[in-house]
């Protein structure tokens, strides 16, 4: 079978480029039987691509034509640049037409549950796209079963939905790279660590709650991410480290007293699992697919109250013991090899 798939959002240091790079390593490595057909559009990251992986096909086709052609104009089906194929794995930007059995993975809903907090041409990029997974798409794999209720909802049918968890990418830092990304970001003692890459990480919330718990008198909160909207400013008790290395952070999540996870929406939440890896207690949400990811595991907090932010920080500073063993016990349930394992049970559905 000839499996052809769009890797070209591998590159960008988000989240869906390390879906794509560690599933698709990962598919290499367990399927021996198939051929894989690796495609990305780019015009200048064609050499980042090909460092990561070097069999891919690359075309000049950047994000901004992609949508055109594909998500506009609906032309150009895929086989006219990679020829024929069985599957077709499309990425989260584009929906080219195929002849093959098309799969595409939808992440979650963030553009269209918070319109007015995403750039105009991102939202109608992903509004057009998703028309066509709903119209085109043979198999749509989602990492949660919150995700899949939202497509559902959307009007994506539910029987072309397979829920495939993702995998954290992280493990624990030893001391020294701990010291060493304390220092560069010149954090003094202990701290507790929260995201800031979007408006909907409530990053507000978080400080607030922070302040009010013991912790605001006590310890560091570090925010780390490009801040949205500049939410929160870098005071006393709280330092902003913007973007961070894969091994920086690692070692600021093993370095802290927990993770403040209490985002309003996450179509997975990999940072729970990353956190649990490094063996620090986490608070997250009790809404959407945080209390799916983290199971018993976190301690489970509104995050549309400050109060209810602050006292899940308490919990883990007085009991961070219990948190940790039960989230070493439940990070080991999630890999990467078994994301593979199960994204290769969906390309067998062809012609199912």
């Amino acid at each position: 079978m000839k499996i052809g798939i769009d890797i070209s959002q591998v590159v960008y240091g988000t989240g869906v480029s390390l879906y794509t790079k560690n599933l698709f390593s990962n598919l290499l490595k367990i399927d021996r039987q198939d051929e894989y057909i690796l495609f990305a559009g780019t015009l200048r990251r064609k050499a980042d691509i090909l460092r990561i992986f070097p069999q891919t096909r690359v075309f000049p086709v950047p994000p901004t034509l992609a949508d055109i052609l594909w998500n506009r104009l609906h032309v150009l089906p895929i086989e006219k640049l990679i020829g024929p194929v069985d599957v077709f794995h499309s990425s989260d930007w584009a929906e080219p037409p195929s002849m093959a059995f098309k799969v595409t993975t939808v992440h979650d809903l963030i553009p269209l549950k918070f319109p007015k907090l995403i750039h105009r041409r991102i939202l109608e990029t992903h509004v057009r796209r998703l028309e066509w997974v709903k119209k085109e798409s043979n198999r749509v794999i989602v990492p949660s079963r919150s995700t899949m209720e939202d497509l559902v909802n959307y009007g994506v049918s539910e029987s072309k939905i397979r829920i495939i968890p993702e995998a954290g990418i992280l493990t624990r830092s030893d001391g020294e790279y701990i010291s060493k990304a304390k220092a560069k970001y010149k954090i003094l003692g202990d701290y507790l660590v929260a995201f800031a890459s979007g408006p909907y990480k409530n990053i507000s919330r978080i400080k607030k709650a922070f302040e009010l718990s013991s912790a605001g008198k006590n310890l560091k909160l570090v925010i780390i991410g490009r801040q949205s909207m500049n939410l929160v400013k870098e005071d006393r008790n709280v330092r902003l480290t913007g973007y961070i290395s894969e091994s920086e952070l690692a070692a600021l999540i093993s370095g802290s007293r927990g993770l403040i996870f209490a985002s309003l929406y996450e179509g997975f939440g990999q940072p729970i699992l990353d956190a649990f890896s490094c063996k620090v207690p986490v608070v997250t949400s009790n809404i959407g697919s945080m209390p799916e990811i983290a199971g018993e595991a976190a301690v489970l907090v509104d995050p549309y109250s400050t109060e209810s932010i602050s006292e899940g920080i308490e919990k883990i500073l007085r009991g961070p013991k219990a948190y940790i063993e039960k989230g070493t016990r439940r990070v080991s349930e999630f890999s990467w090899q078994k994301t593979a394992e199960m994204t290769l049970k969906v390309y067998k559905e062809v012609g199912k």
